[in-house]
């Protein structure tokens, strides 16, 4: 096995075997796992798919995996955290990259397995996938900048191709999901912005009156439109209290909140103390 390492924000370890020796196991980061060689199976949250040469998976914080090998085969993994992209200073990118990676976290029906389904993608990924390598072996002028713009192209390339795959298989399966799914799901798409997620707006959008909406949605759901939009934001700020470096600051303006002591204030209502405790505690259970 080869290892290397950035700073521990991204790992990079590589596996040639014939037997799978790890238990089932999840982790606190991402993983982008690329199959140099052989066959078998890899289940992921439970889900058991045949792998192939050239297969490349996604793996979020806290999913299980383990792999069934068949045919000897050699792995290279690409671990990260959001801090691979500290570097950016560019608020606005980091932003936009950590809102792609939340609507796959939380969306509940993307569909594991190989990430890839145009030909022509899974090629640039592999050259990519090579171009970092090459760029920690060789430690050139700027490599690190290379290798977080090269991920970040990675995982544009990726959630292109899952947002297709989902879209279709959408197509194939569901005549029409239904109201409410539609409705659920542009909230999470437009979460950041306050002003898609309002009620007249939903009611527009939607055709409903927005009386008529509200008393679906809470049929629906047994919550109100703001009852779920504020727990569904409670579950992001949660998340980049976790995983990211972002200020209290930062974390209410990326969500629409007026003001740091506005997502203050309802976070405690949720998780009964305030953010930079509930930071604090995660980072002495982590240490």
């Amino acid at each position: 096995m080869n290892r290397y390492t950035l700073h521990e924000t991204f790992v990079v370890h590589q596996y040639a075997i014939d037997e799978w020796e790890a238990e089932p196991h999840n982790h606190n980061y991402f993983e982008i796992i690329f199959v140099e060689k052989g066959s078998g199976y890899h289940t992921i949250n439970g889900v058991r798919f045949a792998y192939s040469e050239n297969n490349i998976f996604l793996l979020a914080p806290e999913d299980t995996h383990h792999f069934e090998i068949e045919k000897h085969s050699k792995f290279t993994y690409f671990k990260f955290t959001e801090l691979l992209f500290s570097s950016k200073v560019n608020l606005p990118d980091r932003k936009y990259w950590l809102q792609r990676i939340e609507q796959l976290l939380h969306h509940p029906n993307i569909i594991p397995g190989d990430v890839i389904c145009h030909e022509e993608d899974r090629n640039i990924i592999w050259d990519i996938h090579n171009v970092v390598l090459d760029e920690f072996k060789n430690e050139k002028n700027y490599y690190q900048e290379i290798i977080s713009n090269a991920i970040s192209t990675i995982l544009s390339i990726i959630m292109r191709n899952i947002s297709e795959k989902y879209t279709s298989n959408q197509r194939e399966i569901l005549v029409g999901n239904t109201k409410i799914d539609q409705i659920l799901g542009h909230i999470r798409q437009n979460v950041y912005d306050n002003d898609l997620t309002k009620i007249n707006f939903l009611a527009n959008k939607f055709n409903m009156s927005q009386s008529s909406i509200s008393t679906y949605f809470k049929r629906k759901t047994g919550e109100s439109i703001h009852q779920y939009v504020t727990k569904y934001k409670m579950k992001l700020v949660e998340y980049r209290l976790q995983h990211t470096e972002f200020t209290i600051a930062e974390i209410a303006y990326q969500l629409g909140y007026t003001d740091e002591s506005h997502l203050t204030k309802t976070f405690k209502k949720h998780f009964a103390m305030s953010p930079k405790q509930y930071r604090k505690e995660m980072t002495i259970e982590a240490g």
